[in-house]
């Protein structure tokens, strides 16, 4: 892809396989991604096509049966791949790139108050004494509004709500002071409402610390309204890669075009709500052509024996597809997301994919 301005974090030909029993699954197929400082970006797809196993190669937190068996990860000036003890991830995993995962409690310790969990991290990746730790922490958990802080300071995870715990799980990633923030669906276990609050503290303080945010979600209500960018995964690969309005309003991608007829926002009464038939392919098996193509309305008798190269549309917007091939013929997206822009202004101003951009 062509080199963009300020990039904080160049992934370069990322190939990762897992050894289960006696087979090898190929969860990360060649992938090449940068990331702009400061950006939000957001990976969507659907659940097994790679998001949270990529991600995890950036802080070397891999399952121990995972390998990266190809590729580079260049961040700060260092291939992070090179990396082969704790101790060297120890310096980038929280301290410059930290995570926000799924569930909170997974995260936080149960019997460690809650004030101490943030300060603990701030002595340690600060190097602040007690009580500056602890007046920095206060401060940490009211910008992540949990009120009356310097009270709660001392009290325990199971006091708090499901969206309290997410907020103190952002803070103590805040408390890093990290470079780039990976948020691995972190609203999936909360209820719609609390969601939207998650989403718009995540998008404020990406604005305020300026820090990259990377976004891992399969819910395109979420990315319509908090990315930059967006990059759209299956099969372990990249297949198409856009600021957030050309892969909205300009997909040209049939996976992508089908995620977005899926949205339940586009839905009609008394028509039945799209889904993309079949199943993605397993991982164990070695894919020939376009992984998407058995699943495929759009399939040409190409997408069945060759691996389709990276098309470039626009300077910022690519997409992995014969149908760009000037040799392909033309095809439209679906009815269902033709002037989607007109369609997506309409159901912001409900409030139906969590307010306004």
């Amino acid at each position: 892809m062509e080199e963009k301005k300020n990039i904080i974090l160049s992934v370069k030909d990322l190939v990762v396989k897992f050894k289960v029993r006696d087979r090898v699954l190929t969860a990360i197929r060649n992938i090449s991604l940068d990331f702009e400082e400061g950006k939000v970006v957001a990976i969507v797809g659907e659940s097994g096509s790679g998001k949270s196993v990529f991600t995890k190669t950036f802080t070397g937190m891999l399952e121990t049966n995972g390998e990266v068996t190809q590729g580079e990860i260049w961040f700060e000036g260092e291939d992070l791949l090179k990396f082969k003890k704790d101790e060297e991830w120890m310096k980038i995993r929280g301290k410059k790139i930290a995570t926000v995962f799924q569930d909170p409690m997974t995260s936080l310790n149960p019997v460690r108050t809650i004030g101490y969990q943030i300060s603990e991290v701030i002595i340690k990746h600060q190097g602040k004494s007690k009580e500056e730790a602890k007046a920095e922490a206060i401060k940490l958990m009211e910008r992540v509004g949990i009120y009356d802080a310097a009270r709660r300071y001392d009290e325990y995870p199971f006091m708090y709500s499901g969206g309290m715990r997410q907020r103190i799980v952002i803070a103590i990633a805040l408390a890093c002071r990290p470079k780039i923030l990976i948020c691995d669906e972190p609203t999936t276990a909360l209820d719609v409402t609390i969601q939207a609050q998650i989403i718009h503290l995540i998008k404020e303080l990406s604005n305020e610390y300026g820090f990259t945010t990377i976004y891992i979600t399969h819910d395109l209500g979420v990315v319509a309204n908090v990315a930059d960018v967006v990059a759209v995964m299956y099969a372990g690969q990249i297949i198409e890669y856009g600021k957030v309005e050309e892969v909205f309003y300009e997909p040209r991608h049939p996976y992508t075009w089908g995620l977005l007829s899926s949205l339940p926002q586009l839905g009609e009464k008394g028509h039945e709500l799209y889904a993309i038939h079949g199943t993605p392919p397993s991982l164990f098996e070695e894919i020939k052509g376009d992984a998407f193509a058995p699943r495929s309305d759009y399939a040409m008798r190409i997408d069945f024996e060759e691996e389709p190269p990276i098309f470039k549309i626009t300077d910022t917007h690519y997409a992995k597809t014969w149908l760009l091939d000037p040799r392909a013929p033309k095809v439209e997206p679906p009815e269902t997301i033709r002037n989607l822009h007109e369609k997506m202004v309409a159901i912001t101003a409900k409030g139906g994919i969590y307010g306004e951009r």
